[in-house]
Order: C-alpha cells, then structure tokens, then sequence
C-alpha cells in the first residue's frame, strides 16, 4: 500500500502554510512565551505536528510512528553520539589540566586587547565550536575574555559576533550532517556549497570586531595581525569544507589562524596597545615551553588525525558492503509497516536508516581520540570514568531533546509540511532570500 503526499491539503496553499506553521510556532511559543523546558516544548511540539499530519495531512499513522523513530534514531546517532564524544574529549583536556594551558598559550601571546579578541573569540572560539560547539564556545571564549579585563555583557558580545563565522559547520560538522541526512542530499556538497558561502562572512567578521572595539581607528592600528587571521582562517576553512567534509572545517581553520597569526605577531607589534579602560599590560601566569603547549593540544591534534582518517575512502571501504568492518553497519528498516510513501511526482521516499556503530561516525573517531589522550596524558582510569559519567549526565536532557527536535523535523519532511511551506514561500519571489533563512 502506498500513501501519496499532499502538499495542499485545504486548496491554499498560504492556508495549508499556515497550518504547517503551527507546530514551529508552538515551539517557539513554548520556549520564549512560556519558558518550557527544551525538551517540553520539543515534545508538544512533536505532539502538534502528528495530530496534524494525522488529520490534515491524512499521514497513516503507522508512518508517523515510523517517521518518528527514524527521526529520533538520527538524532542519537550521529548527532547525540558526536556530542557525548566531544565533550567527553573535552572534561579530559579539561580533568588533566591540559585547558588551562591551552588557555593561557592563548592569552599570552599580546597584550593587545582588540587582538586578543581576534585570538580568542574568533580563532579559539571556532575551534571550540567546531570541538564541542552547543554554546560553549562563546561561554568558555568569553570566560577567558572577562580574566584579561573585559566586561562580562561586552565579552559576549564580542564572542556572539564571532562564532558566527565557525557556526555554520557546529560541532564536528552535525547541522551539516544533520541536514544532509534530513534531505538526503551528499553531506560533502553540502559542505562544500557552505564553505563557498562563507567566504565574504570569515574574511569581514575579524576586521567587524575590531571596528565595533575601537573603530577605524583599531581597524588601521591592527590591520596587518587581521588580515593575517582572517585570510589564514577563510582560505584554510574553504580548502578544508570542500575537500576535508563537515567534520573539520572549523577546527582546521582555526589551528591554522591561531598559528599564522602567533607567528606573525612574533615579528609584528602593533604601535598602539589597546587596553579596555586604561588598564595596565596584562602577562601571562606562566612561562610555557613549547613541550607543554603540545603536549597540552595534544587531544585535539589526535582528534584532527581520526577525524581525516575517517573520512578518507579507503577507511570508509572497510565498513561498506563487502568490507572486513560491514558486519557493524545495521539498517533500521521502518518501510516494513505495511505503507510506503511516495511524493506528488510518484517518486518513493524511504525510510531505511543506515546505523554504523563503529566506523563511519564521527562520534566514534571523537571517542578514539579521547582514550588516546587518557593514554598520552597518563589520565587515570577512575579520572577518565567520571568524566564519561559527568558527560553522560550533562548531556542526557540535551541529547532526549535533539532527538525530539530532529523527529519533528522528519514528521514534517515525511507528511510533506516542509514542501507545503517551502511551495508558499517560494511564491513570494526574490523575497524567499530573506524568508528562506527565517524559516531554516
């Protein structure tokens, strides 16, 4: 039996769009009027769109309990798995006291208060947001911002501003993973098509910062370090995105600016030094050595590593049908539920979803990285296995909630709201630029 899509279900198509509106409004309402819990507004939400896909959208309901599970498994794994890994990696930089080295290797570079922005908001900052991402970037950026003299409100400011370039890619690439499995289209063209995008975004975002610190004027004075980031970060970020995938862009790009501008602020001091309300010269705690600073890095350097080795064919080759690893790649069949849906143009949408539980996720390449840092670290056992238990702790609301959100999301794309919606607004001609994203 096969059920067809309807992408008008009350012949208008601006009324349909309104109705498939509803369960996004009923999300939004239930955070910002109501202030529900994520995870509460995620599931009436979740509630919503089924009694509509059910009685509007005359969804069987034997595919919205299929589209549901299909929607919730996607967002355990990867997504809630690539998120567990990450900041599980990052309680052990954190436990082995190998952050706040990171931290200070950071800071003490320039005295320079716009640079230090640049360093720390932008460089750093992407790449936690593209280790751990999910708001910590700008908490722990903008934490490090406050010690060296920075109002708290302003700091976070600053590091919003900033994220926006990295943002895009999130944690180990997951919203572009995420969307591409949503639509079935090629995570890397995905990624790819993103990178392309962002150019003119990563190259301006720098020399916007420091003009918001100290205007022209900052923006002359510094010039040169900005420049210097900002190509390093925009070049390496685009070559990576469209060659590397989703999973690296951010962390590369960063390590790349944090380097180029490093090196060259060893030869290259600006004339004025910029301290926030004539504070004096900030110095760092500690003398590092290079040893230090490596050996503090050292995680996220193995976490670059599995991440490229995962993504490379022939690692890939292992897991597909015939490799020596197939065995841990399992489909979830949901198309055996007794109906199957096709769309208005009679073409069949699946509802397999394909869970490799060893190779070929990102979350797993994270893990990987992790345990080799509690080794390298010498990070004892007991250590290591509170971190876990503290990440899983943290992240079990977080992670119900994604998978709720994400459920939503195949609901609507399986019941045909997202092309009901998609369809109204695309009537509105060259001002879908502008709701497009609104929507998104």
């Amino acid at each position: 039996m096969q059920w067809t899509q309807i992408y008008d279900p009350l012949g208008n198509i601006w009324l349909s769009a309104l109705v498939a509106f509803l369960p996004i409004l009923c999300f939004l309402v239930s955070l910002l009027v109501f202030k529900l819990k994520g995870y509460m507004a995620a599931f009436l939400t979740v509630i919503l769109a089924s009694v509509l896909a059910l009685f509007v959208y005359d969804m069987p309901f034997s595919l919205i309990g299929a589209s549901f599970v299909q929607g919730f498994a996607q967002g355990m794994w990867p997504i809630a798995w690539i998120i567990i890994a990450a900041i599980f990696l990052y309680k052990l930089s954190v436990k082995s006291g190998s952050f706040e080295v990171i931290k200070q290797s950071v800071i003490s570079i320039t005295p320079d208060h716009r640079i230090q922005v640049i360093l720390i908001g932008f460089c750093f900052g992407s790449f936690l947001e593209g280790a751990i991402g999910f708001g910590g970037p700008v908490a722990i950026t903008a934490a490090l911002l406050v010690g060296l003299g920075l109002k708290p409100l302003y700091a976070a400011g600053l590091c919003l501003i900033a994220n926006t370039a990295p943002v895009a890619f999130g944690a180990v690439g997951i919203p572009i993973i995420a969307m591409a499995n949503l639509v079935g289209v090629e995570q890397y063209e995905v990624s790819a098509m993103v990178g392309r995008m962002l150019v003119p975004l990563s190259l301006t975002v720098p020399f916007f910062i420091v003009f918001l610190m100290d205007g022209f004027k900052g923006v002359k004075e510094t010039f040169p370090a900005i420049l210097v980031a900002a190509i390093s970060f925009t070049a390496t970020q685009f070559i990576s995105s469209n060659y590397l995938g989703a999973e690296l862009p951010d962390i590369v790009s960063a390590v790349v600016s944090l380097i180029c501008t490093t090196a060259f602020l060893k030869i290259w001091k600006p004339s004025n030094i910029f301290r926030l309300d004539d504070q004096t010269d900030f110095t760092s705690k500690t003398e590092l050595s290079n040893g230090q600073i490596f050996k503090a890095w050292l995680p996220f350097i193995l976490l670059i590593a599995c991440i490229i080795l995962w993504t490379q064919p022939w690692f890939k080759a292992l897991f597909a049908k015939g490799g020596i690893f197939d065995y841990t790649v399992v489909t979830l069949a949901a198309n055996n539920v007794g109906t199957s849906i096709v769309d208005a143009t009679g073409k069949a949408i699946g509802l397999n979803l394909n869970i490799s539980f060893v190779g070929l996720q990102a979350g797993t390449a994270i893990l990987l990285a992790a345990f080799l840092s509690i080794w390298f670290l010498k990070i004892k056992a007991n250590d290591a296995a509170d971190c876990f238990w503290d990440t899983l702790k943290e992240m079990a609301i977080p992670c119900i909630t994604i998978g709720l959100v994400v459920s939503f999301a195949f609901i609507a794309k399986n019941a045909a709201m997202s092309t009901t919606l998609g369809l109204a607004f695309a009537q509105t001609g060259d001002a879908f630029a502008f709701f497009s994203p609104v929507i998104g």
